[in-house]
């Protein structure tokens, strides 16, 4: 079972406060934490935003108030999406705030939707569970304009926002071809904020609690696990706290490596305890935030392994629309699994270099781009690790975990 835990200092507002009995909290609790409060001039919840730097939650960290004001100064009347499509196996975030937080997101959304000034919202996922707490509370909402939910298989590409609008207008949940961008013509061919849930709840919460704007815009939801046997956590934790903290309250003090962002930010290993929650000092050290989601390799799991589950768990996913993704993720996934057989050869380490080096930026999605990560941070940070299983796999390898996702897959609490 997945713990749920908050990390702020006592009287800060964050996102994880809990439901009674454990289940949706309703529309008269979330009043009474000032939601649904008349909002403000939207001008000045936008310059508010912007001065305190929320960014993105759905992976990329992009700066919220540019995405809102693109849409804003677009010729058309925009859409505004809450993306609650989660695609990365080891996080539960988005999935959580819907099921037990969703007039928490819907206020954000409506928030979004008064700075942009559109007239159409919709909620979109894939979670059953999600799906029946968001309508229940979409039916109770106060809020204009109306909200639409729309439902969607569930896969690693999925929630890639040119996907999103894709599916929304009645095609397969599939990435398209950029430009255009959602944010040019999405839905309908107007102008589209997809926002990813967490983003649309800390919105919400620096309405309601101006205060506390920059703490909030500075927090994380934080999905911890790991391969020790520990159970896996959620938590909520102020910018900068260090991974080092976040290991040791999961249970995973020993770790010798974390996988970051889920599977797009790649692997670290000798020096992770010193790197913190920030978007740009993980970039500067050649990782990614991503979605927030950590994965911890302990001493007895080998990272070749980890990334041989991650690449494969990819390759899976892959949308098989651009040959580059399907050819080039395939041949990292393969590669990697034989090393893990002890079939490696003198020049594996240098195809898989070159392979890593040619994938970033050639597909319609950023899929190519995380298996190629991976890669090459594995080759950064583990050189010598492919060598050593030239003649024979490692006792890991040897024991034959699942090289797919499901390692990596986290219950929702």
């Amino acid at each position: 079972m997945t713990g749920v835990l908050s990390l702020l200092p006592e009287g800060r507002h964050g996102l994880l406060r809990p439901p009674p009995y454990g289940g949706a909290e309703d529309l008269a609790g979330y009043l009474a934490t000032g939601g649904y409060a008349p909002p403000a001039e939207p001008g000045r919840l936008l310059d508010r935003i912007g001065a305190v730097g929320l960014r993105g939650r759905g992976g990329a960290g992009f700066p919220v108030a540019v995405k809102i004001l693109a849409v804003r100064d677009a010729s058309a009347p925009p859409v505004v999406v809450a993306n609650g499509e989660e695609g990365e196996p080891g996080s539960v975030k988005d999935r959580w705030l819907l099921r037990h937080r969703p007039h928490l997101v819907l206020d954000g959304l409506r928030l979004a939707a008064a700075m942009t000034g559109a007239a159409r919202c919709f909620v979109y996922l894939s979670d059953t569970l999600a799906e029946q707490a968001v309508r229940r509370a979409v039916a109770e909402c106060p809020a204009d304009p109306r909200i639409e939910v729309v439902h969607t298989r569930h896969s690693y590409v999925a929630g890639e926002e040119t996907a999103v609008v894709r599916r929304i207008d009645g095609g397969q949940p599939l990435p398209t071809a950029k430009p255009p961008r959602p944010f040019e013509a999405g839905v309908g061919g107007a102008p589209t904020l997809v926002a990813n849930v967490e983003t649309l709840a800390r919105i919400a919460v620096i309405q309601a609690h101006p205060g506390d704007a920059g703490a909030v815009a500075g927090a994380h939801l934080v999905t911890l696990s790991g391969t020790a046997g520990t159970a896996a956590a959620l938590v909520e934790a102020p910018a900068g706290t260090h991974l080092k903290v976040l290991a040791d309250l999961g249970g995973h003090g020993t770790a010798e490596a974390v996988l970051l962002g889920g599977l797009f930010g790649g692997l670290y290993g000798p020096g992770w305890t010193d790197l913190p929650l920030d978007h740009d000092r993980l970039g500067a050290a050649g990782g990614a935030l991503g979605c927030g989601a950590l994965h911890f390799l302990h001493p007895e799991d080998c990272p070749v392994a980890v990334a041989a589950a991650a690449t494969a768990h990819l390759a899976a996913h892959s949308a098989r629309q651009c040959g580059v993704c399907v050819s080039g993720t395939a041949a990292l996934a393969g590669t990697l699994t034989a090393v893990t057989r002890g079939e490696a050869g003198h020049a594996t380490t240098d195809r898989l270099r070159r392979w890593a080096g040619q994938l970033p930026g050639r597909g319609a999605c950023g899929l190519p781009d995380a298996a190629a990560r991976i890669v090459a941070t594995l080759l950064t940070h583990f050189p010598d690790r492919i060598d050593a299983h030239r003649r024979a796999p490692c006792p890991a390898c040897e024991a034959g975990r699942p090289h797919d996702g499901s390692r990596f897959t986290v219950p929702v609490p």
